[in-house]
Parts: C-alpha cells; sequence; structure tokens
C-alpha cells in the first residue's frame, strides 16, 4: 500500500489574495511596517468586489493617485514590492482618492526612477550621447541637445569627468535610464554643469529624502553658519561649495553626522562651531 500524501496548497496571486480578504485598506497602513507581497487596497476600492469593473459615473476615479518607489498597481489596489514604512500625501485640490503612497526604506543602491533629480558624473561620450554614471546598475545616456539652448551649432561644452545634474526622462526596467537637463517647457531650472569647484560625496538615499523635505531644520541650521552653494541629487549624492576649503569640508562632515545625530546634538554641534 502507497503512502497517502497532502494535497499541495498553491497560493494564489493578487488578485486572489483581495478576494479572500487579505487586502487592508491603504490609509489605515500610513506610517506602518509593510512587507513584499502585501496588497493595500485604495478607498475607491475598498468596499467593493476586484475581479467585477464598477461601471457608471460614480465609479469615476475623484483624484488622481501617483504610485511611488516600493508599490506596483495591481487589480483594484497597489501591490508592495519594498519592505518600509508606508507614506502618503494628499492632493494639492484635496481629492480624498488622490496624493502619492510611496514606501520609506533604507536601500543602499539606488535604482533610476523617473522624474527624479540626479547627480551624475560623465563617463564617456557616444557619437551625439553622452554617458553618465548615476550609481544605478546601468549608466544612463544623455543627448547633447538635452540642453537649454543646445543646438547642432551651439553645443555644450561638455568634458570627461564633469558632474551634471539632471532629472531622468526615461527610467524603467526594460530600457536604460535616459536623462535631460531641461524641463517641460524647455528651461534649465538649476539644471546643467555643476562648477568645477566644490565637493561630491555620497550619503544614503534616506539622508537626502530628509534633507529634500520642505521644511528641513539641517539646510536652515546650516546656512545660519555659512554661505554655502548645495545640490541634492536623488542617488545620494551631494555636491558643496563654501567660500574656503576648511568651511567646505566642515559641512560636509557635519551632513554625513547628521543621518546619526540626534536634533539637540545637531544644535550643540553647531553652537559648538559658530562659537570658534
Amino acid at each position: 500500500m502507497g503512502e497517502a500524501r497532502t494535497p499541495r496548497m498553491r497560493a494564489g496571486g493578487p488578485s486572489e489574495a483581495m478576494a479572500g480578504g487579505g487586502g487592508a485598506a491603504a490609509e489605515s497602513r500610513v506610517g506602518q511596517v509593510v512587507l513584499p507581497g502585501d496588497v493595500l487596497l485604495l478607498p475607491a476600492h475598498a468596499e467593493q468586489d476586484p475581479e467585477r469593473l464598477p461601471l457608471g459615473t460614480s465609479a469615476a476615479p475623484r483624484g488622481r493617485l501617483l504610485c511611488g518607489p516600493g508599490l506596483r498597481r495591481c487589480a483594484g489596489g497597489l501591490l508592495v514590492t519594498k519592505c518600509g514604512l508606508l507614506r502618503h500625501r494628499q492632493a494639492g485640490g484635496g481629492a480624498a482618492a488622490g496624493g502619492a503612497y510611496w514606501v520609506d526604506s533604507q536601500q543602499k543602491r539606488y535604482v533610476p526612477v523617473k522624474g527624479d533629480h540626479v547627480i551624475g558624473i560623465v563617463t564617456g561620450k557616444v557619437g551625439d550621447v553622452f554617458r553618465l554614471d548615476v550609481g544605478g546598475s546601468e549608466q544612463a545616456s544623455l543627448s547633447y541637445l538635452a540642453f537649454e539652448g543646445a543646438t547642432k551649432r551651439n553645443r555644450p561644452n561638455v568634458q570627461v569627468g564633469d558632474l551634471i545634474y539632471g532629472q531622468f526622462l526615461v527610467a524603467n526596467k526594460d530600457m536604460e535610464p535616459e536623462m535631460v537637463c531641461i524641463d517641460s517647457s524647455g528651461r534649465a531650472s538649476g539644471m546643467g554643469i555643476i562648477g568645477q569647484d566644490g565637493f561630491l560625496f555620497k550619503v544614503s538615499l534616506g539622508l537626502i529624502r530628509k534633507l529634500l523635505a520642505p521644511k528641513c531644520e539641517i539646510i536652515q541650521e546650516l546656512s545660519q553658519l555659512y554661505p554655502f552653494e548645495l545640490v541634492l541629487g536623488m542617488n545620494g549624492r551631494i555636491w558643496v561649495k563654501a567660500k574656503t576649503v576648511q568651511q567646505t569640508l566642515i559641512i560636509v562632515n557635519i551632513l554625513e553626522a547628521c543621518e546619526y545625530m540626534t536634533a539637540e546634538q545637531r544644535k550643540q554641534a553647531l553652537a559648538k562651531l559658530s562659537g570658534n
């Protein structure tokens, strides 16, 4: 007689998980830790059957929803692809279903995202396209026409080793990243070739997001210490230039230490420097 075998259960996909009650409302998970494979239901779909397509005027979206890093759209909701804290930003018009969701995680390797402003290092030139190191798995391309006022006759003076501040126009897993140094209206808006002087260093991606916050106390406190120029890239690179080399190195050391210092410790360190 053969041994009795227990039949194996096959795990379903995101649609089956939501149908079985595995999904949770996205609003209730904001600020909590989410894991890869978790399904987050959107407000418009929290009380609907994800297998049915709602019809009628009442099914129209109430706002534009942006899906940020760490999330991927699935049937009726969002699928978590990265471990971290779930964050949400309300839409500008106050739409209940609008805004943006993303996963805030401490990752070391940068993954290019469309629209991110980064600092790239020119590594070579192939024809009319520059190759840039942006810290990702592959290099990004930058056309010589992607500068403000650039034409076939008026080409930008870009050399190997120059620092370029731009944004990603194309960034997905199936194509190589493509950068531009102009916005949608053709203006530079601060993008382009960064000056030769200054100091370039790398920090964690979490610290970059903290420094880019609208009301960042770190930048405000440093601006009271010394006048300086600062360029922040979402790929973890920072370019700093102050009046002297000593002041530049002081600002670099403070920015590197801010990730591991409390607000009180940072204020004490700045008070000692200002006293000197």
